[in-house]
């Protein structure tokens, strides 16, 4: 990412994703929290609609891959995640929640081992797995191991699952889709599946919903900049940087989560939540040590005066946001697609 128009694109997405967090706690104040996760995805679905078709995509699912990649990123990538993360940060405030969904790119591991029978997962990624799983425990216990909080941060780890698992599903499948139309009928389907789950709930109905300005204006950021504007910075960004240095992402938007946290909402920021934090991003950096170092070796050796030949790809299969760009093996790279899901 060396170029500027990219650093001010990551800059951009960071703070697209990073301050949902901060809307989504605006409007779950009048909004209950799947009907509001659905409305979301609704105003997303129609622009992107408008984008499928003002460039004259292919959106049609022709095969059963299709089929399954659409209720696959529609029921877990966008659906279950954002029906989770919602009621999730219905406890917690919203730093908390970006922290425990960066912990996403360290889960999808062990699942893609699972499900994938080529991946294979090496001894520090197991230590950066453990090393985050207590991050995220650190993070709950401290409001209390029997508080609303821990169940707050349960909730949320169930969201970086169906990421995990939802991703890990699709790098089997190999839709034939492209990207923007995958991930418009995954927003669809997924917009669907919470508006039928907010019917059946006792606690949920759309007629004692009051739409106030600021409900009105935190559903318009989050539908139109953080998720339509945000998936379209994404797919530029994978595009020119690739998806492991995409991916760091996930790291940013959780310290933006808690600044604006705190200028808009007044949270606070607990000594357990940076410790807990540092432990995701200490697992984060294990699991990708062969990518990053891929990113940071040209710049050491620049720095030595040594010259480096350039990377193949970039290993994929990590970022759960996305299908990955590209496959890196050791003498070609592969390109393939994946929806990709906001915070």
């Amino acid at each position: 990412m060396n170029s500027q128009r990219d650093i001010l694109l990551f800059a951009a997405l960071a703070l697209a994703w990073g301050t949902a967090f901060s809307a989504i706690e605006i409007g779950l104040g009048s909004l209950p929290p799947l009907l509001f996760a659905a409305f979301r995805l609704d105003v997303a679905t129609v622009l992107f609609v408008g984008l499928v078709a003002a460039l004259g995509l292919e959106w049609r699912p022709r095969t059963r891959a299709d089929a399954v990649s659409i209720v696959a990123g529609g029921v877990l990538l966008v659906g279950a995640h954002y029906g989770l993360l919602f009621v999730g940060q219905l406890y917690v405030s919203s730093a908390v929640a970006a922290i425990v969904l960066s912990l996403t790119p360290i889960v999808t591991p062990p699942i893609a081992l699972a499900l994938l029978p080529r991946e294979r997962i090496r001894p520090p990624a197991a230590v950066g797995l453990v090393l985050g799983l207590v991050g995220v425990v650190v993070i709950a216990v401290s409001g209390g191991s029997l508080g609303g909080q821990a169940l707050g941060v349960g909730l949320l780890f169930g969201s970086a699952l169906s990421i995990a698992v939802g991703s890990v599903v699709l790098e089997r499948t190999r839709s034939t889709l492209s990207i923007i139309p995958l991930q418009t009928w995954a927003m669809g389907v997924g917009g669907l599946a919470l508006h039928a789950v907010s019917v059946l709930h006792p606690g949920e109905s759309v007629l004692a919903v009051t739409f106030t300005s600021d409900v009105v204006a935190a559903l318009a950021y989050l539908g139109v900049v953080s998720t339509a504007g945000g998936f379209l910075a994404y797919f530029t960004l994978l595009e020119r940087v690739g998806a492991t240095e995409l991916s760091l992402v996930n790291y940013t938007s959780p310290v933006i989560a808690a600044v604006f946290g705190w200028l808009l909402l007044g949270e606070s920021i607990t000594a357990a939540t940076i410790v807990g934090f540092a432990l995701i991003v200490l697992g984060f950096t294990l699991c990708k040590i062969d990518s990053l170092w891929k990113i940071v070796r040209p710049i050491v050796d620049d720095e030595y005066g040594r010259s480096s030949r350039p990377a193949n790809g970039f290993v994929v299969g990590q970022n759960p946001y996305v299908r990955s760009a590209s496959h890196e093996t050791e003498t070609r790279s592969t390109s393939s697609s994946r929806p990709s899901c906001a915070d």
